[in-house]
């Protein structure tokens, strides 16, 4: 292929000068020359590289220091930083190198990014692992978490070029770790973007649906907001504010998430879009201001005090703050309506970067603190669960990054910030690690409670304790913070410590018996075989005899079988390889891999999976091949953890298979609904009624119908009969 490389220069420079145009910050001589320094290097390490899409590598660099300096707004060095982030892994040049050039701090951010980026192109499933990076990374400098981030956004915004199942992997990986980072560290444009093309790519119809129903819903939503603007605005000048008034749309995967959680239509999900309202203030008038324009909005419209929030008074521990109201606007229609500051929406718009900016003259240290508090729990819960699998680690760290939170007092009236549903033990381990392991019960409000009780708003809380008290296995089923799961483990982990290693040791022994090495991939691989939850689990099973040398042959027998399909798949086939056909029957209905190799396998249970849907396969270490529909709950974690182990699935001959689906139908009772339902289903459409459930209450009715179906084409067209009878309201597929 050719290239016209003085164009490709010219167009270099020219990416290169808008990144410069467009920094965030008025940059000084030192600055300028710093980023020009970064850009020089990059290019040279680069300059004989290129993307898939065949353009010149230094683009993405370029484009990820743009997002940066543009979208989250950080400083020279971290545009530097971005310039660099891909140097030491794709080119000749070192971290002494770059600490030569630039100093400690930039080679180590560089270094911190590197480390990250080698364990992706890893062909092993390490993205707890990589997780488990991340937060260390994010613990000694926020930057580099903040830096791979944009790195990834300008990868999902430049998705089209890789092949469709690299595509899904990165999708899964992005929308199951970076969404969550993005969104803890209050980057809400960049978590509902990253979500948006992950929906995007592993699920498409339903990403281009939304899309071209919110673009022919654009015009009527700007006259709403035209409307809207005209009738409040007069007020709000009348007051002598400072302040401009947008609107814009939901994001997409955020319109999905309610109409799955909901289980409505687009149609019927009713704040598809939201006003903002942004004033200047000074620092002393931030919050009255808030307040006088909450009282003329709902002096002009009618507010709903069930969705309120106030997010300024008490803002979140992301440091985010807004006044949340949700009105009765024009055309009678409920619209979401947020109130903030152009400092606020600062900080909204890019996270935890903006907080440094407004240090001085804003009262947000307390904010810093909060975020500086989640770092420092995140560190100290990777330091104690070194035992615990990267899952479980990924899943208690997760557990904290979305939550929603609660709001209460200690004795002293100290606000604490918990995540909704933190219980009274949740609440000692949050004042102190001894207070949490000594902890008897608690006074709320004056009334004594078990430490199970699951706190309120406002709440004030008093904890009892006593020296002898110690810490239970049955503690893990109520607490929900990070800090209390791991204190109470490393509590439990150290009592059993000695019958680990001894079964640690047996374990040894059998594996050199059976001339298989001892590693944590081999030690992983055991844990999922037998149904573990821990290594430790396994280690005490073996040594407690429930497993021994006849279990571990079961296993080495799986493992063969195992291995097997996995090759099949990591290499093409010879023409002298010779594969058993299998016996079950039907089996020219799925086929896998590039070469449509025709396989054993049986049907995940956590989906329902029928001819015509889109579908994969997972092999699995005990039971084969396990088919998945793309929709499954599980496909995303699957992608994103074990994508190694995920095989390409097509139909074949879908005509002659027939699956049960279940499916919910709602609506208004009357007299001869049923039979309107069944004429439907086993007359015009001729499908067989396994079971049905239908309860009424106060006219409407629901209703579960288990149906077996010949393909999805057949579902559809009964969904469109379903949904014509009158009085009829919703049908769904239930997904298991």
């Amino acid at each position: 292929m050719s290239y016209d490389l003085e164009q490709e220069n010219k167009e270099i420079l020219a990416r290169y000068k808008d990144l410069i145009s467009n920094t965030y910050r008025t940059l000084d001589e030192e600055n300028n020359k710093l980023i020009r320094k970064a850009f020089d290097i990059a290019l040279d390490a680069h300059k004989d590289q290129r993307r898939k899409t065949g353009e010149p590598y230094i683009y993405h660099p370029i484009a990820v220091a743009k997002i940066v300096a543009t979208e989250i707004g950080l400083g020279a060095t971290s545009i530097a930083c971005a310039l660099l982030h891909d140097v030491i892994e794709d080119s000749d040049y070192t971290y002494e190198d770059l600490k030569k050039i630039f100093g400690e701090k930039i080679a180590n951010i560089v270094n911190g990014l590197t480390k990250i980026s080698i364990m992706n192109h890893q062909n092993i499933s390490v993205q707890s692992e990589n997780y488990r990076k991340l937060l260390l990374t994010l613990s000694e400098d926020f930057r580099v978490i903040l830096i791979k981030i944009a790195d990834r956004l300008h990868n999902m915004r430049t998705l089209e070029s890789m092949a469709p199942d690299k595509q899904k992997k990165i999708a899964s990986e992005t929308v199951y770790i970076y969404a969550p980072m993005a969104h803890r560290l209050g980057l809400y444009n960049i978590k509902s973007e990253l979500e948006d093309l992950s929906l995007k790519y592993n699920n498409p119809e339903v990403y281009n649906e939304i899309t071209e129903k919110l673009e022919l819903a654009k015009e009527s939503r700007e006259k709403y907001i035209e409307e809207f603007k005209t009738e409040v605005s007069e007020r709000l000048k009348e007051e002598g504010l400072n302040f401009t008034i947008k609107g814009r749309a939901k994001a997409i995967s955020s319109i999905y998430r309610k109409m799955l959680k909901q289980g409505v239509s687009f149609e019927e999900v009713f704040d598809n879009y939201a006003i903002r309202i942004i004033y200047k203030s000074d620092a002393k008038n931030e919050k009255f201001l808030a307040w006088k324009i909450y009282s003329i909005v709902t002096d002009v419209y009618h507010s709903n005090p069930s969705r309120m929030r106030d997010w300024i008074t008490q803002p979140r521990s992301t440091g985010y703050e807004s006044l949340h109201l949700t009105v009765l606007g024009p055309d009678k229609k409920w619209i979401e309506v947020q109130i903030r500051s152009e400092r606020m929406d600062e900080i909204a718009e890019k996270g935890v970067a903006a907080h440094y900016k407004y240090k001085e003259g804003y009262k947000q240290s307390s904010d810093d603190r909060n975020f500086e508090k989640w770092v420092t729990e995140i560190r100290e819960v990777l330091e104690q669960q070194q035992n615990l699998s990267t899952s479980e680690l990924l899943d208690n760290i997760k557990l904290n990054l979305y939550s929603k939170e609660v709001f209460v007092f200690t004795p002293k009236g100290e606000i604490k910030i918990l995540p909704t549903n933190a219980t009274a033990l949740d609440f000692a381990f949050s004042v102190h690690s001894d207070l949490g392991m000594k902890c008897l019960g608690a006074k709320i409000n004056g009334k004594l409670v078990p430490i199970s009780y699951i706190l309120q708003n406002g709440d004030q809380v008093d904890i009892l304790s006593s020296q002898n008290q110690k810490p239970k296995s049955d503690w893990l089923e109520f607490v929900v913070t990070s800090k209390a799961k791991s204190k109470i483990k490393s509590y439990l982990n150290s009592q059993k410590n000695q019958l680990v290693e001894d079964g640690k040791e047996i374990l040894q022994r059998k594996l050199r018996h059976a001339k298989i090495n001892f590693n944590d991939e081999e030690i992983n691989k055991l844990q999922k075989f037998f149904n573990l939850k821990s290594s430790q689990e396994l280690f005490l099973k073996f040594q407690s005899n429930e497993l021994d040398a006849s279990s571990l042959r079961k296993y080495i027998e799986s493992k063969n079988v195992f291995n097997n399909l996995l090759s099949r798949f990591r290499k093409s086939p010879s023409k002298n390889q010779h594969f058993e056909e299998p016996k079950e029957q039907n089996l020219d209905m799925i086929v896998f891999g590039k070469d449509e190799e025709k396989l054993n396998y049986s049907y995940a249970k956590c989906c329902t999976v029928i001819p015509g849907d889109k579908i994969f396969g997972f092999i699995t270490i005990s039971d084969g091949i396990k088919v998945h529909s793309d929709n499954c709950p599980n496909a995303i974690n699957l992608r994103a953890q074990y994508d190694y182990r995920v095989i390409p699935a097509k139909w074949v001959n879908a005509e002659s298979f027939k699956n049960r689906v279940k499916i919910e139908i709602e609506g208004l009772d009357r007299m001869g609904m049923i039979n309107d339902i069944t004429t439907v289903i086993s007359g015009s459409m001729g499908m067989d009624m396994k079971s049905m459930s239908i309860e009424s209450n106060n006219g409407v009715f629901t209703g579960n119908i288990t149906l077996e179906v010949k393909n999805k084409g057949q579902l559809e067209e009964t969904f469109k009969k379903l949904k014509n009878i009158n009085g009829v309201s919703r049908v769904r597929r239930l997904q298991s």
